[in-house]
């Protein structure tokens, strides 16, 4: 999703080329062309969260180090030095390669339909589910588990995205900012309005009348 945004995520400038080139390939210079700054975009809650903001989200909501993670991606951008510190603040942490054999591993190696059924099947197996940005897997996801009455958390990017850019937040402020914005954030029902898509927002359409 990195290169699906204008955002900058703080690489410098080889990550900003190296962004630049796959972003001019995929869309042709759409990215690019943003009208917006990198500050506003973030202010908009327009950028996906990187492992380090997750980590300080489920942190500022109350998790902690005994939490087990299960990281849904097939690959993350920024690799390592990108999920080390989301690591450090949970390391019981788990993905497709730590959860399932060599030999499971082997079969569905290469299939990115397999292998993004595994991170489906997972996601609706754990107690909650979290996205890092808004996308096919995580409107499926969340649809699922609103309509099997499953906590699913929803990031407030715009919230996020503002908190982030202040400097000379403290970890107090943070964390009460955080939790006054995601009150109701986490599992409440919402009614699918105009337009919206039914998979995502399954009520009322899909649930029982009596």
């Amino acid at each position: 999703m990195a290169a699906h945004s204008a955002c900058d995520f703080g690489g410098g400038k080889a990550e900003k080329l190296a962004l630049a080139k796959y972003r001019q390939t995929i869309w042709g210079g759409r990215v690019l062309n943003s009208q917006f700054t990198d500050e506003e975009l973030r202010s908009q809650g327009r950028c996906p969260l990187t492992p380090e903001e997750i980590g300080l989200l489920l942190a500022a909501l109350g998790f902690d180090n005994s939490t087990r993670l299960y990281l849904a991606s097939h690959k993350v951008y920024g690799g390592e030095a990108r999920i080390s510190t989301l690591r450090e603040l949970f390391p019981l942490m788990e993905n497709k390669k730590s959860l399932a054999s060599s030999e499971e591993r082997a079969r569905i190696k290469g299939k990115a339909s397999l292998l993004a059924a595994v991170d489906y099947y997972v996601g609706m197996h754990s107690d909650i589910f979290v996205s890092a940005s808004p996308g096919n897997m995580h409107n499926a996801l969340v649809g699922h588990q609103t309509f099997e009455n499953m906590k699913t958390i929803r990031p407030n990017m715009a919230l996020l995205g503002q908190l982030f850019l202040n400097k000379n937040i403290t970890w107090l402020e943070f964390r009460q900012a955080v939790a006054e914005g995601h009150q109701n954030r986490q599992g409440q029902l919402k009614l699918r309005k105009p337009k919206q898509s039914i998979y995502t927002y399954p009520a009322p359409d899909c649930m029982c009348r009596a």
